[in-house]
């Protein structure tokens, strides 16, 4: 592709936390639909960083009415029931206070207090992350409906998956140039006319020139290693089928992250739910384009920061109560030993930005949101300066960790370019003697040199297309975009379309549109959760936010470059939870009638959702139907 070229083809298909909280929360309601949830827990949670002024280490004493109790290590055994307390040493649940520290001792009239450790689990992961493991029926079913959606993922994605056999929209770049770096090790030119060429199986109109292309390589060694696995440039199938791969396994992702997000099995299984019938998730699985690979490995790299925030709390709980019975003073508090979860997040992260340079907002957000619960982890343990405590002891080797791993990944993704003498720009810095980044050696100069000029070509790509799209209209899919329509089908007549689609007039189309049901309400559900993380202080609105920050907010400083809502697919994880999370706010409620009406709304979206997809279906994935079927889903005049 030269310099010039618009990868979006102008020809394409004609229009058709500040603390962890200790208050009980709209999440420390009993979830009665969730099995992981039969156990009793101690009625304090952690839905809210935000901590109460007295009394906020939770301490013994349960609803006597309960069988079990969950211990701060996560596990369910017999208790007897609480004596009762004083109306005067529990704060309003309705409330969320920010105090200047933690009251770590339980209240001196506190019948049976629980062990200093056991206290501060409760505090920083709350009652529901701890019964979220603490039966084996739980664990099973914490992976077994989680795999059910996951399944029906794979159904939608894989079903008819080389349909159509032609290259699609940006396929024409990106499943060439995969098949171009398993054939040569670097991104080479094709000849005219070799769409048709390849779709037929011939591979002859690859050249050895190296081609100019605009994104790094990871995206395309993994849809090439597809091809390699599936059946070669022969199978349409082979082309996606690493997209259809990560696509499914997003949903598997999504289901676990929502389960451990919320506490709930429930709420988690619903999240994939809505992840495995989403359109836009649906197309970009049978699509052999980048974008999906950047929504799978953010995806990964949030959920690896949410399992190290979990194992950070159970460090800095215990590492904590080790100093407090002690009688240590607690100063900036214990150090929390080295993070895998981290380290495997910010590879994860590098591999995102190794697929597009859209990833480094992913990195820049959650490595913040990071920061940030390690902060109020020790505030709510009552650490003095647990804001400069958390600056040395967790954010600047948090910096360094995330940031130097994400950029050596990313170089990393780059071997095969470093390798090949031919590849594009690779003998710049030799021809070009005395030029660009001097101190550099030769290979990084070159390498340097290429980026900058896809810099360039990033920042100042105007060209018109039918399909660009302003990003505020992304969150509702105001205009989103046709991959596929081909004339071949549309202008069929008489015989051949009642052969074709039983009509007068025929449309095969793929429409890269999200479930308007769940991009609709998930706008409304964005407000709420701003609303919710402002006045609950609720880290869980913080986090269902935090995708949706980095995968679509930078998006307004390119507005006036040509740019396209399927780029949407990127932060489509985050519309979901946050749309769960709402719903949960509804289902986890305190008042059972709230709860009875949440129940009742959840089924009505559930429902409603699943019979929009079924109904979109079609025109996500390419099926030959008459014109007015097709017409019948355009429901704004801004879809066609």
């Amino acid at each position: 592709m030269s310099p010039t070229e618009d990868p979006h083809r102008p020809d394409q298909p004609d229009s058709p936390e500040p603390s962890g909280s200790t208050e009980p929360s709209a999440a420390d309601a009993a979830d009665a639909a969730d099995p992981t949830l039969a156990a009793s827990v101690p009625a304090r949670d952690a839905a809210t960083d935000a901590v109460p002024t007295s009394d906020p280490i939770p301490t013994a004493g349960t609803d006597p009415a309960a069988p079990t109790t969950v211990t701060a290590a996560g596990s369910a055994e017999p208790t007897k029931p609480a004596k009762p307390t004083k109306p005067a040493d529990r704060t309003d649940p309705t409330e969320a206070r920010w105090p200047a520290t933690t009251v770590l001792a339980p209240a001196a009239d506190d019948p049976d207090p629980l062990p200093t450790a056991d206290r501060l689990r409760l505090a920083l992961i709350g009652a529901r992350g701890l019964a979220l493991d603490a039966t084996r029926r739980s664990r099973i079913t914490g992976w077994l409906w989680p795999l059910a959606v996951t399944l029906l993922a794979g159904m939608l994605r894989f079903w008819r998956l080389g349909t159509p056999h032609e290259l699609v929209f940006d396929e024409t770049y990106y499943v060439k140039q995969g098949w171009s770096l398993l054939q040569l090790g670097y991104e080479g030119q094709w000849a005219d006319g070799a769409d048709a060429m390849f779709a037929a199986g011939d591979g002859s109109g690859l050249g050895s020139v190296a081609e100019y292309v605009v994104h790094p390589p990871v995206g395309k060694w993994l849809i090439g290693l597809g091809m390699q696995l599936g059946g070669g440039m022969d199978s349409s199938a082979a082309w996606r089928l690493s997209t259809a791969v990560l696509g499914t396994l997003a949903v598997l992702l999504v289901a676990r992250i929502g389960r451990r997000l919320f506490g709930s099995t429930l709420l988690g299984t619903l999240a994939g739910l809505l992840m495995a019938v989403d359109g836009e998730a649906i197309v970009h699985s049978r699509t052999g384009l980048l974008d999906n690979t950047v929504m799978f490995f953010a995806l990964a790299a949030f959920g690896a920061l949410l399992l190290d925030r979990d194992q950070a709390r159970r460090r800095l709980a215990d590492r904590t109560a080790a100093l407090l019975d002690s009688g240590t003073e607690l100063r900036w508090g214990p150090s929390l030993g080295f993070r895998w979860w981290r380290l495997a997040a910010a590879v994860l992260l590098g591999l995102c930005i190794g697929t597009k340079w859209s990833g480094l907002y992913f990195l820049a957000v959650f490595g913040l949101l990071s920061v940030c619960w390690d902060a109020t982890a020790r505030r709510t343990v009552g650490i003095q300066s647990w804001a400069v405590a958390a600056l040395v002891k967790d954010a600047i080797p948090a910096g360094f960790l995330m940031v130097f791993t994400a950029a050596g990944t990313y170089i990393g993704t780059w071997a095969s370019w470093f390798a090949h003498p031919d590849a594009y720009l690779r003998q710049w810095a030799a021809d070009n003697p005395g030029q660009g980044v001097t101190w550099l050696p030769e290979a990084l100069r070159s390498w340097w040199k290429f980026h900058t000029d896809m810099w360039h070509f990033h920042t100042t790509l105007t060209s018109e297309h039918t399909y660009a799209a302003h990003p505020l209209g992304w969150i509702v899919q105001w205009r989103p975009t046709s991959f596929y329509y081909p004339k071949s089908i549309s202008t069929l007549t008489g015989a051949d379309a009642q052969a074709a689609c039983g009509a007068e007039k025929c449309s095969q189309a793929i429409t890269s549109l999200g479930n308007p049901v769940i991009w609709w309400l998930g706008a409304i559900a964005v407000v709420v959760a701003v609303i919710w993380l402002i006045r609950r202080r609720d880290w869980r609105a913080g986090a269902v936010l935090s995708g949706i920050v980095a995968g679509w907010l930078p998006w307004f400083s390119y507005a006036g470059r040509t740019i396209f809502t399927f780029y949407s697919i990127a932060f489509t994880p985050w519309v979901v939870l946050t749309l769960v999370f709402m719903l949960g706010l509804l289902l986890q409620s305190p008042d059972p009638v709230q709860r009875r009406r949440g129940t009742v709304v959840t089924v009505a979206v559930v429902t409603t959702v699943l019979a929009v997809s079924a109904f979109f279906y079609p025109i996500w994935t390419a099926w030959v139907v008459p014109y007015d079927f097709w017409h019948i889903h355009m429901w704004l005049r801004s879809w066609i």
